[in-house]
């Protein structure tokens, strides 16, 4: 399946759908066909890129179509950060906060446990959390800069 085969099944699919989840679903899939082919690539490069596509098996949707093409827009996401460091608007920024505030929880029970220990871990988590997304927006910035953003 080519990059604007793809585009266009997911525009029909689009149109088709009255749910906003499944919606939702679609319109990321084809903004992130859409980067895609405004992006330059190597005929190699984009081979690769619809031999992928080819391999989600996008056009034979099981029953429930929005569990698997959300599934299959994460795989292709994953495929595209490993394949060519390209990530989505905001990855580094969820990510950061996300372990943040992980090890925040930690941080709140080992360190701050002579406060109330619900006092302690709610500061662990906000600090965790502030950390992350520092660290995060830091790496989001340079991905962009770097013009790794889709």
């Amino acid at each position: 399946m080519t990059l604007q085969e793809a585009y266009n099944f997911f525009e029909r699919l689009k149109t088709k759908t009255t749910n906003k989840a499944e919606r939702k679903v679609y319109e990321k899939f084809a903004h992130v066909l859409s980067k895609l082919k405004s992006r330059e690539f190597s005929k190699d490069e984009i081979q690769s890129i619809e031999t992928e596509l080819d391999r989600l098996n996008l056009d034979s949707t099981s029953g429930n179509s929005k569990k698997y093409l959300q599934k299959a827009l994460r795989k292709f996401e994953k495929y595209l950060k490993d394949t060519f460091s390209l990530i989505s608007k905001g990855y580094y920024t969820n990510l950061g906060i996300g372990l943040g505030s992980s090890f925040g929880i930690l941080l709140g029970i080992v360190f701050l446990s002579d406060f109330e220990r619900s006092l302690g871990i709610a500061y662990g988590v906000s600090f965790g959390m502030l950390i992350g997304l520092i660290i995060g927006r830091s790496m989001d910035a340079k991905a962009t800069a770097e013009d790794n953003v889709l």
